[in-house]
């Protein structure tokens, strides 16, 4: 009968690669804990984020390496720590991630309201922030725009929690259809406000809601806070992809990562028929990713319960879960989690 020690499962641990990272498990410090009776093997694996998508691979690829130096069962157990880079982008949060479109109209709110939602429902620490004063939509998306945000005694906004997510939008500080006419110096404070002066507590991502286009907010936010990176939501016609190409420019020009381009309303499925139609064309978001050198985080496809969760407050991923466009938008979590665990980890030194 083969010897099976902890040295020996962790030299094998040694030889398995994260295959996002392309870095070894051992040497990534995700190996957390090994634990071995006779043949017997336990070890726990501490993934770089709870919606890693290469979680199955990564378990079949530990149990191979395990048993091939003798162990009769494997036990793998997962944990999940969410790395930043250097430094936390505010106190107490990992990562800011910015959420924005050349346009309005392309669904960048519905994106993300149901990002934030499907990662948080992998585990991870999430917190929603709706920039777009002007119009905010993210209370509404999440069916609470009648409670009101309050302070505590330092007078710190206090965010609201809904599915697991905490959020703060105008929309919870204003009767519903007031206008706000603000100028920028306003803007800017209120950014701040949202940013600073709230007890988001500790979260492994923030995600942040721009209005369309490439004004002030985008710029305050800019020069405010360090922004792990930014996601393009385009719908496949042309005329969205000018304007993204656009805010794909801004986000250049202030030194903001690209983390990848999700095309939204990609396809429609008759629920009738099963025809598929191309209403706006089709792969148009992911030419320009490919054009760019950008990562295609995926595509949306239009569909009923997507539309019907974002108006009733329950979004789809709550909603419909094994719909099209929910499972869609959950994969496209998984995959931005993992570019962002691929950005933190280039940057940091090796444990």
């Amino acid at each position: 009968m083969p010897v099976v020690t902890e040295d020996i499962v962790l030299k094998a641990l040694s030889l398995v690669n994260d295959p996002e990272l392309h870095q070894d498990l051992v040497s990534l410090g995700m190996v957390e804990r090994v634990s071995v009776s006779g043949t017997q093997v336990h070890v726990k694996i501490n993934l770089t984020t709870p919606a890693c998508p290469l979680k199955g691979v990564i378990e079949a690829d530990v149990r191979r390496a395990i048993e091939a130096v003798g162990a009769s069962s494997v036990n793998v157990e997962f944990g999940a720590t969410v790395r930043s880079n250097n430094k936390p982008a505010l106190p107490g949060i990992q990562h800011v991630i910015l959420v924005g479109s050349g346009k309005g109209g392309v669904g960048k709110s519905s994106v993300s309201t149901n990002l934030a939602i499907a990662l948080a429902q992998s585990g991870a620490r999430v917190g929603l922030m709706d920039a777009d004063i002007y119009g905010p939509s993210i209370a509404h998306m999440l069916g609470n725009t009648e409670d009101r945000i309050k302070a505590n005694q330092n007078k710190q906004m206090l965010p609201l929690e809904r599915f697991g997510v905490k959020f703060l939008s105008m929309a919870n500080l204003v009767p519903a259809g007031q206008a706000l006419v603000w100028r920028g110096p306003m803007l800017h404070g209120a950014i701040q406000q949202f940013l600073k002066e709230a007890m988001w507590g500790e979260l492994d991502y923030l995600i942040i809601d721009l209005p369309p286009g490439t004004g002030d907010v985008q710029l305050s936010l800019a020069q405010s806070v360090s922004i792990t990176g930014a996601v393009i939501v385009t719908t496949p016609q042309d005329v969205a992809l000018i304007d993204a190409a656009r805010a794909l420019d801004m986000f250049k020009k202030s030194s903001i990562p690209i983390l990848g381009v999700v095309e939204n309303m990609s396809y429609f499925i008759a629920p009738d028929t099963g025809t598929r139609y191309d209403i706006f064309g089709h792969g148009g978001g992911k030419r320009k990713a490919e054009q760019m050198a950008l990562h295609f985080l995926g595509e949306v496809p239009l569909d009923m319960p997507l539309r019907e969760a974002s108006d009733q407050g329950t979004p789809v991923v709550i909603s419909h879960p094994e719909s099209t466009s929910a499972q869609a938008l959950v994969k496209i979590s998984q995959n931005l989690a993992g570019r962002i665990s691929v950005q933190s980890l280039q940057s940091l030194p090796m444990l």
